[in-house]
């Protein structure tokens, strides 16, 4: 393979001694370039950044695919989490495999396009004939050249055990451990490069029992994978643990196994000042969800808190059916400006979303190849251009994306290969597939 100098950007979030540039060889990046310097060993190749501003790869650690096929559906606008959820639950009870298919591909693309090169999803719906869910996910993340953890969810209480979800939806535990044992045998990578990841996510609290909770925990320490569920993303939840389990949430957290490094929680709002330094002592990451959180009035994530107390906290985009879009750039500027609300604008800078967005995230998702510019780290790449009318004016780079509202990334690299290029993804008819995941929509609505 040969070396690539992206050479003289604008900007870039490294430190200044790779103002000149990065080199790129293979799937690492090898060598930062000083400013007004040429790299050490020559480069069969050479991309002129002076246009862009160069950034890690975002990194979404939290979403669920097949939700972009229920964005702004008439039936679940303007409610809270358990209503939202019980207008939808049956009608994702008719997802069928080519639906997952069409909406992981356009969740992906939209990802991508908006400078995402890492996305994990949370799939837990599993009614007859959607078996292979994540194996279909694995498919589109392959074909689009993006990195994933792509975690295998789980339902067990139906309504008829007292839950929100159709009993269609549900499985048994037996079904729920064999099938998150044969996608870890099947498709996990472990170490540094890895392209697709699985995780092990019961869906929360209210949706399976202590018992699947514990074998999940279980069966990942054996393989030596992630867990990951929703946790205290609002007070119904809190209220029912409590009345569940008499235990609040971090407390039946630790009671099932799950209080622990390798553990990432989505949402994490609703905890107190004890509980956030059990979280941190324990390693426990959490994914700020800012748009899905506003969309369904959660509530604010304490990610300062978190922070300080030990907590990695990254940055997810949630279902497109609360934050009813997967644009990863957008939720960086969003966290931005909900963080300020809560803790006041000269707490919270612009470095502190992209932390979350970049880093943060990498350590969200137990990765530590990815996430920085570092030399020798994975060469996952963001490029975005100022040269919309929004930035006309704009004097720091890398405040302005996120001040400005940038949306959309020109160029993007995973593991070394352009993904985007010209703000357009390699070999993707685009309009083909928005046109099949509109259809698609459209069925799922009817059924």
């Amino acid at each position: 393979m040969s070396r690539l100098w992206i050479k003289n950007p604008l900007a870039l979030l490294a430190p200044a001694e790779a103002a000149g540039g990065l080199v790129v060889e293979q799937n690492r990046i090898v060598e930062w370039v000083p400013r007004g310097a040429e790299p050490a060993t020559p480069c069969e190749r050479v991309f002129d950044a002076r246009e862009h501003v160069v950034t890690p790869g975002l990194v979404n650690c939290h979403h669920h695919f097949y939700q972009t096929l229920t964005r702004a559906l008439p039936a679940a606008l303007n409610q809270e989490l358990f209503p939202w959820l019980q207008s939808l639950y049956p009608v994702w009870a008719g997802l069928t495999p080519m639906m997952i298919s069409l909406s992981s591909r356009l969740a992906l693309a939209e990802l991508m396009l908006s400078g995402c090169t890492t996305a994990s999803d949370h799939h837990y719906l599993f009614p007859q004939g959607l078996e292979q869910a994540i194996d279909l996910q694995v498919e589109a993340a392959t074909e689009l050249g993006i990195r994933v953890v792509l975690t295998r969810g789980s339902m067990s209480l139906g309504q008829d055990d007292g839950g929100l979800p159709p009993q269609s939806v549900v499985q048994s535990e037996a079904e729920i451990l064999n099938d998150s044992e044969r996608l870890i045998k099947t498709h996990h990578q472990s170490g540094a490069g890895a392209m697709v990841q699985i995780a092990l996510a019961p869906c929360s609290p209210f949706s399976v029992t202590p018992d699947i909770m514990r074998a999940s925990a279980e069966l990942a320490r054996r393989h030596g994978v992630c867990l990951h569920t929703h946790l205290a993303e609002t007070l119904d939840e809190e209220d029912f643990c409590e009345r569940q389990f008499g235990l609040r949430t971090v407390d039946y957290l630790a009671s099932v196994g799950w209080l622990q490094a390798g553990t990432w929680l989505a949402h994490g709002i609703h905890f107190n000042d004890e509980e956030i330094q059990r979280l941190g002592a324990a390693g426990v990451g959490i994914s700020h969800c800012p748009c899905s959180n506003m969309v369904l009035a959660s509530g604010i994530c304490r990610t300062l808190e978190l922070e300080a107390a030990g907590c990695p906290v990254g940055l997810g985009v949630d279902g497109s059916a609360s934050n009813d879009g997967s644009n990863m750039i957008g939720e960086v500027r969003q966290a931005m400006l909900l963080q300020r609300l809560r803790y006041g604008a000269a707490q919270v800078s612009h470095l502190d979303a992209w932390r979350w967005a970049t880093v943060g995230g990498a350590r969200v998702l137990g990765r530590t190849d990815i996430g920085t510019l570092d030399i020798g780290q994975q060469a996952d790449l963001a490029l975005f251009k100022l040269d919309e009318p929004r930035f006309s004016g704009s004097h720091e780079p890398l405040a302005a994306l996120l001040l400005c509202g940038a949306h959309k990334a020109d160029r993007v690299m995973v593991n070394g290969h352009w993904t985007v290029e010209d703000g357009c993804i390699t070999g993707l008819d685009l309009a083909q597939l928005m046109a099949d995941h509109g259809q698609a929509a459209r069925q799922l609505a009817a059924r």
